[in-house]
């Protein structure tokens, strides 16, 4: 199994991105890292509001996917320089100010992998 390093892990987010919906919050990521999968998502916490992947949208290159499509027998591949956004869905959790985001995805060749960042609105 691969470790990742968090310094490297944390470049993926795209700092500034998090913005706040109706009922839920989109963020965006960028594969800077090099080729790889998402082979599912566990969940995305945005400060203590937890989305689990019924409740998560990735949209990258025209696709639209729900968290619970991701999975290992229906890897998403994420190109390096491949943008995504997810949207979370179902639940207000956006604060003025800084906000503290994690994101529990699979990868094939490095099991769980866990994105911990904060951002400001």
């Amino acid at each position: 199994m691969v470790v990742v390093p968090e310094f490297l892990i944390k470049r993926i987010y795209q700092k500034g991105s998090l913005k706040k919906l109706d009922d839920g919050a989109s963020v965006t990521l960028k594969n800077v890292l090099g080729p790889g999968f998402i082979s599912g998502f566990n969940y995305v916490k945005i400060n203590d509001v937890i989305f689990e992947p019924k409740d998560v949208k990735f949209i990258t290159n025209g696709q639209e996917l729900l968290g619970t499509d991701v999975s290992e027998a229906n890897p998403v591949a994420f190109r390096l320089g491949q943008s995504g956004t997810l949207v979370m869905s179902g639940q207000s959790c956006v604060l003025d100010g800084t906000n503290r985001i994690v994101i529990e995805a699979m990868n094939p060749e490095a099991g769980k992998v866990q994105l911990s960042v904060e951002d400001v609105v």
